[in-house]
C-alpha cells in the first residue's frame, strides 16, 4: 500500500519504468524466435507485477479524491485509519502532531497497518483526524418462524 506522496512518485516514477523495460524485454523475446505462447509466460511474471504496481498507484490516487469505500466489521480497520489520512491530504507528520507522538511511530504504524491496534487508540486516531465513525449492526435473518414472541 502506498502511504505518502514520496511513496507515489517513486512507484509513478517505477512504473514507467517498467513499463518501458517490459516491452523492451517482449521485443527482445519475439527476436529470439520464442513463440508466442512462450513469450507469454515468460512476460507474464512482469506482467503481473506492473499490473500490481498499477493497482496501487490507482487505489492511492482514488483515496486522494476522498473515495475510500466500506469497512465491514472493522477488517481492515488499519488500512482505512491510513486511507483516511490520505484522503484528508494530511502527512504522517501532521498526523503525528495531533496525536502529540513522533513521526516515526506514526510511519511505523502505518507500515504494520496498525496490526493489533485498540479500540481506544483507533478512537484517538479517529478523533486527531477529525472523522466520527458511525455504524450500523445487521442481523442475520433467522429462518423459520419470524414471528415475534413475546
Amino acid at each position: 500500500m502506498i502511504r505518502n506522496e514520496v511513496e507515489y512518485q517513486e512507484a509513478v516514477k517505477r512504473l514507467k519504468e517498467e513499463r518501458g523495460r517490459y516491452d523492451e524485454h517482449e521485443r527482445d523475446l519475439v527476436r529470439m524466435g520464442l513463440k508466442p505462447d512462450e513469450v507469454k509466460r515468460a512476460m507474464d511474471p512482469l506482467r503481473s507485477f506492473n499490473l500490481q504496481l498499477e493497482e496501487e498507484v490507482a487505489t492511492y490516487e482514488r483515496l486522494k479524491r476522498g473515495d475510500l469505500g466500506e469497512l465491514d466489521n472493522l477488517h481492515g480497520l488499519g488500512r482505512t485509519l491510513v486511507a483516511l489520512r490520505i484522503a484528508l491530504g494530511l502527512t504522517q507528520r501532521q498526523l503525528a502532531e495531533r496525536l502529540d507522538v513522533n513521526e516515526s511511530q506514526v510511519s511505523r504504524d502505518e507500515r504494520n497497518e496498525y496490526q493489533g491496534i485498540t479500540v481506544d487508540r483507533a478512537s484517538r486516531i479517529l478523533d486527531a483526524l477529525g472523522v466520527t465513525l458511525k455504524s450500523a449492526f445487521q442481523t442475520p435473518v433467522r429462518s423459520g418462524n419470524s414471528e415475534a414472541h413475546g
